[in-house]
Parts: structure tokens; C-alpha cells; sequence
């Protein structure tokens, strides 16, 4: 993948690669609808057909772009610049938490309370305003779908002494990352959560997405490694193992196929744990990765077409569009309970989100090109 990003002056331009937006923005669309529970639009997306889903994209395309771009700051200002905009990126991200937090609440107190304040896990915020307000301003307490973002501001806090280790010592750093996740899996390290239970995206194990995503750009790209990944075997062995993950989470729907999947084999493989990044779904992401190097050339035309260029628009201000799409993913979630929960409504109520998210993301890139605001990064 190639993406300059030239920010030494102010008339220079930023060129990105399309392809990283367009993933992002995909995500960011499937996130969307899997939110909306029950929707049969969650078809669409790529959690009923292998092991992963969109959240795996997510962070990869994050480390990409962030090594990317903080890697550019670096080069131009130092690195107490590139300090400076790894917190100051903390910060927005920290502070879009809370505010979606406060959004949701309000949301759900307008709807009427009810059964959507245990769905979104906001009602221990309305009975103990005090104590909730406090874990959630130390990343404890997360009501549902807002999971992710604690990660991210623990990541850009932690990205300025890791893109350092990775331009010094880039093998040593992701040795040392894929090490963290291994003994996550073995010992269930992890954060703890209020009022139970722990980080449901433990940042042990998700770490090594977003290292990995920056690995690549530091140091995984060189010829040889990059003939590597995307040789015939290694082809061939991702699209088995990709069709192999399509009729285990197929048969988790259809029934009749469960009797394809022997019992030693589902003894061996389940559970497959999300919270922990387990190995099937980081092994599932890796494959969709290697096709997309193999077959999706950063000149792909299809990336201007005018559904993918939405995409990129999405992907290009990811913290807004994420945020405003848990608070629609709700808000679709009211209008299904209270109008209708048939397929026509969820369609209709699935598209119409989408077309808001990109509409959204299109003003603000449009308001972001008339301040000379850099697209920013999650």
C-alpha cells in the first residue's frame, strides 16, 4: 500500500490512498447495520460469513494510517510533534466518548426509558448518575457500542513511543506485540470494566492489529515481504482457509450444515472469542487482507465510483461517522420497535442510515477541504 502524506507546508496537498478510506468507510457501514440488532441487513455484512468482522478492518486501516500520517509529522516537525498530535488525538477521541455517552442517554430518556435503556446499558447511568459519570471518565464504564473508542485513546496516547520502537527496532516491536496477544490468549490478561466484567475489546489483544497495520508501513512493505504475501500459496491457502470459515459461521444459521462440522473440530475451534481477538478471527481478517493486496490495485477505477467514493468520504472522518452512526444504529432500533420490525422497514430504515452517514461525511469533508483541515485520524 502507498500513501503520502506531505503536510511540511501549507499549500502541499495530502494524497491518500483510496483504498485504506474505502475499507475504513465499508467497516464503518457494516458496523452500522450489525448495531441495529436483528437486521436482516446484517446479512450484507461480513459477520455471517467467516470469523471476523468489520472491527478487525477497523483497526488495521488505523495502524496504517496512523503510522502514515504521524510518521509524516515526524519528518517534518520532530518528535515532540508527533507527541503533541498523538494527545491532542486522544483527547478528541476521549472527549467524543463522553459526548456520545451523554447522547445516548438523552436518546434513550426521550424515547421513554424502558426496555432501550438495559438494551443500550444506560440504565445504571440514570439510577447512579454520580458513580457512572466517574468510571466513564476513566474508560470503566461503556454502554453498548461505544466499546471501541477507550481502546483508541489508549492506542494514540501509547502511538508516539510505539511508531518510535517500530522505525528503531521494527522486527523487536512487532515480535514483542505478537508476544503481548499470545500470552493474552493464554492467560486472559485484561482491563476491568464497572459495573462488571472487563473491557469487552481487550486492548491486550486488539494492540496487535493496530501494530501490525503500522508494521506494515515501516517496515512489512519491502519488495520481498510484500512478493511473499501475495504469492499463489499464500493466495491459494487464504481463499481455503476463508471458504473453510464460510461453512462453520454458515452452519451457525443453517442447521443442516452443522452435520459438515465433526465435533472434534468444533471442541478444538469454539469458542471463538471477539472480546479476545481470537487467533481464527485474526487468521480470517489476514486472509481477506492478502486478497485485497493480491486483487485491489491502489488505481482501481471502482474506487470512483460513486458508492465507494461515499465509502471514502466515511472512512475519511472515521470518529464522526462511528459516533454518529451508534447514535442512528439506535435511533433505527426505536423506529423498528415502535413502527414495524418487518424486512421492509428494517431495509428501509438500513439504507436511510447509510445515505445519512455519507451524507454527513461528505459535508464535513467538503467543510474540512474549505478550512484546510487535514482529514482526520481513529
Amino acid at each position: 500500500m502507498s500513501l503520502q502524506l506531505q503536510i511540511c507546508a501549507p499549500d502541499q496537498t495530502l494524497d491518500r490512498d483510496l483504498r485504506l478510506d474505502a475499507c475504513r468507510g465499508i467497516a464503518l457501514w457494516f458496523i452500522f447495520l450489525d448495531h441495529i440488532p436483528n437486521n436482516i441487513c446484517s446479512w450484507l455484512t461480513l459477520q455471517h460469513y467467516g470469523f471476523s468482522d468489520a472491527t478487525e478492518i477497523f483497526m488495521f486501516v488505523s495502524g496504517v494510517t496512523c503510522a502514515l500520517a504521524y510518521g509524516a509529522v515526524r519528518h517534518c516537525d520532530g518528535w515532540w510533534a508527533v507527541v503533541s498530535h498523538t494527545v491532542r488525538r486522544g483527547w478528541e477521541i476521549y472527549v467524543a466518548f463522553l459526548t456520545l455517552i451523554v447522547g445516548l442517554v438523552v436518546l434513550v430518556y426521550w424515547a421513554g426509558v424502558g426496555r432501550l435503556a438495559d438494551d443500550a446499558n444506560v440504565r445504571i447511568l440514570l439510577e447512579h448518575p454520580g458513580a457512572a459519570l466517574a468510571h466513564a471518565a476513566i474508560l470503566q464504564y461503556r454502554p453498548v457500542n461505544t466499546d471501541v473508542l477507550p481502546d483508541f485513546v489508549l492506542f494514540h496516547l501509547l502511538f508516539a513511543p510505539l511508531l518510535w520502537l517500530l522505525l528503531k527496532i521494527p522486527n523487536v516491536a512487532i515480535a514483542a506485540s505478537a508476544l503481548l496477544y499470545g500470552l493474552v490468549q493464554v492467560y486472559g490478561w485484561n482491563l476491568p470494566g464497572w459495573p462488571i466484567n472487563d473491557w469487552y475489546f481487550n486492548p491486550f489483544a486488539w494492540q496487535f492489529l493496530v501494530v501490525l497495520g503500522a508494521w506494515w508501513v515501516t517496515a512489512g512493505r519491502r519488495a520481498r515481504f510484500r512478493a511473499l504475501v501475495t504469492s499463489r500459496p499464500m493466495v491459494g491457502l487464504a481463499i481455503a482457509y476463508l471458504l473453510f470459515g464460510l461453512v462453520v459461521a454458515l452452519s451457525w444459521s443453517f442447521k443442516p450444515l452443522e452435520v459438515l462440522i465433526p465435533q472434534s473440530m468444533a471442541r478444538l475451534i469454539y469458542p471463538i472469542d471477539k472480546s479476545d481477538l481470537d487467533p481464527l478471527r485474526l487468521l480470517h481478517f489476514l486472509a481477506i487482507a492478502i486478497l485485497v493486496a493480491r486483487f485491489v490495485p491502489s488505481d482501481w477505477r471502482g474506487l470512483t465510483t460513486p458508492v465507494l467514493r461515499g465509502a471514502v468520504r466515511c472512512g475519511e472522518n472515521s470518529l464522526e461517522i462511528y459516533c454518529l452512526g451508534v447514535l442512528l444504529s439506535l435511533a433505527a432500533y426505536m423506529l423498528l420497535l415502535r413502527i414495524s420490525e418487518g424486512v421492509v422497514a428494517q431495509m428501509v430504515v438500513s439504507a436511510t442510515g447509510i445515505l445519512l452517514l455519507v451524507g454527513f461525511a461528505t459535508l464535513s469533508t467538503w467543510i474540512g477541504i474549505g478550512s484546510r483541515r487535514q482529514p482526520k485520524l481513529l
